[in-house]
């Protein structure tokens, strides 16, 4: 059944399920490696970002300061980031530790796999559709950094 795309809202209602239940599975390989959903966007984050501070990540993620403190004491203490003072001793920047960008690897590693799993499930018209949807699904995040 081919569907016009002129209805946002019931686009809205057919999409909305689809990318919660990816978003649900693609976050669970992320927990077989011991850490959060949540935890490995902030990895990402602070490694897209090196020498972000916590007032920054704070921002970008959308949750209060007292919040992202103790999300960051968390991965302190299990070594995966690294907090270093700079020179005016004001600013503390994050970076990854060694092994918070081996387990980042590793849990994208995972994801990758996963889906690449999936998608070979999928004949070559399903995969060129997907490919396609991409960049309209990338522009739709970019709207809310606007």
């Amino acid at each position: 059944m081919v569907h016009v795309a002129n209805d946002s809202v019931a686009l809205a209602n057919r999409l909305r399920p689809v990318l919660l239940r990816l978003a649900r599975h693609v976050r669970r390989e992320a927990a077989e490696l011991g850490i959060t959903a949540g935890q490995s966007a902030l990895l990402a984050q602070i490694e897209d970002q090196p020498g972000i501070t916590a007032r920054e990540l704070a921002d970008h993620e959308r949750i209060s300061a007292p919040g992202m403190s103790a999300h960051l004491d968390r991965l302190e203490t299990a070594d995966l980031i690294v907090r270093t003072r700079g020179s005016d001793r004001r600013r503390v920047g994050l970076t990854l530790s060694p092994k918070g960008r081996r387990v980042l690897k590793s849990v994208r590693a995972q994801r990758t796999a996963w889906l690449a799993e999936r998608l070979e499930g999928l004949d070559e018209a399903d995969r060129c559709a997907i490919e396609e949807a991409i960049g309209p699904l990338a522009r739709l995040l970019e709207q809310d950094r606007a």
